[in-house]
């Protein structure tokens, strides 16, 4: 697992950041917009969008003087792809108990 392959783990670690982003794939948000539903400063908000956006998870664009934060659906490939090769080893395992279990029957 490479450096920002760890920082999509990091990212998603956080209860707080994975709040932010349900509601980032809702519909993309500014600091201030993230604030207003978090009982937190607007620090610790833009600590948890860069931790979010170092993990390639989401994605910032300057407006001016306002950031907008999106998700960033290709940034979640490698949580995905670790996810798939456990998948894959159950259903292996699965598959191998019910035909032990189908040859126990017989």
């Amino acid at each position: 697992m490479n450096r920002s392959d760890q920082n999509s783990f990091r990212a998603l670690a956080d209860p707080t950041r994975r709040d932010i982003l349900r509601m980032l794939a809702r519909d993309e948000m500014t600091i201030a917009d993230v604030s207003s539903h978090f009982d937190m400063t607007r620090a610790a908000v833009k600590k948890h969008l860069t931790v979010l956006s170092d993990g390639g998870l989401i994605t910032v664009e300057a407006r001016g003087r306002e950031r907008i934060n999106r998700i960033n659906p290709a940034g979640f490939a490698p949580v995905l792809s670790w996810l798939e090769f456990f998948d894959q080893f159950w259903d292996d395992r699965l598959s191998t108990l019910k035909t032990t279990i189908e040859k126990d029957k017989t």
